[in-house]
């Protein structure tokens, strides 16, 4: 029985190293990472991925897949929890890094069955719909940048300290419940900075904006 890691890395500061790091810092011991790199998790399927299809084909019954978190497996609610149930009917263990979740197939007690079952409903939900807030604070900050003609060259108020990437990295991990400190040391963003990006996600990305960055 292995034990795999999957990472999808879309940014620079989304490293397979990193999610590795933070796998093994749980207390995971990994047999094995499969990375897809440079692929949207907002717009592909898990099955659609090269190294996602991989692991249709190296997971056997009793195996564990791990991943940091739910939003790794599929692009939205539909495909997050057909994703998880196939794998359970596989007899695959799904795991993930952030928070301890396990969606095991094997039970046969029908109550565990339905706890089991809706907390995938509701983990898949809430990834999508953290998906959904980013692109609407980046709709809004863009929105707000374009709203203020010269703005970005008369006047663009602070540079931000962290790129986009590392915005969006710290809105996901903020939406999971994830605290201040983990946050900070995951993206190399300072605390004050982190609290803006929590008080007011639209101005930050419209900086960000501003700023071309």
């Amino acid at each position: 029985m292995k034990t795999i890691l999957y990472a999808r890395v879309s940014t620079r500061e989304q490293t397979a190293a990193h999610q590795l790091t933070q796998a093994q810092a749980a207390g995971f011991a990994i047999d094995e990472v499969v990375t897809d790199e440079g692929v949207s998790g907002v717009t592909t399927r898990l099955a659609e991925r090269p190294q996602g299809r991989r692991l249709f084909d190296m997971l056997r019954a009793g195996d564990t897949l791990l991943v940091r978190w739910v939003d790794r497996l599929g692009r939205d609610y539909g495909d997050v929890s057909d994703t998880i149930r196939e794998f359970m009917r596989r007899g695959v263990v799904v795991r993930t890094v952030v928070n301890g979740m396990v969606f095991d197939g094997s039970t046969k007690d029908p109550m565990q069955q339905a706890v089991r079952d809706a907390l995938i409903a509701f983990m898949a939900a809430l990834s999508q719909a953290q998906a959904e807030a980013m692109k609407e604070a980046r709709r809004a900050g863009i929105a707000h940048a374009k709203a203020q003609p010269g703005a970005s060259q008369k006047f663009r108020g602070r540079k931000p300290s962290y790129t986009r990437a590392q915005f969006e990295l710290a809105q996901r991990m903020l939406g999971e419940g994830q605290g201040l400190t983990t946050v900070s040391e995951a993206t190399g963003i300072t605390r004050p900075s982190l609290w803006r990006i929590k008080a007011d996600p639209a101005a930050c990305a419209a900086a960000l904006e501003a700023w071309g960055l």
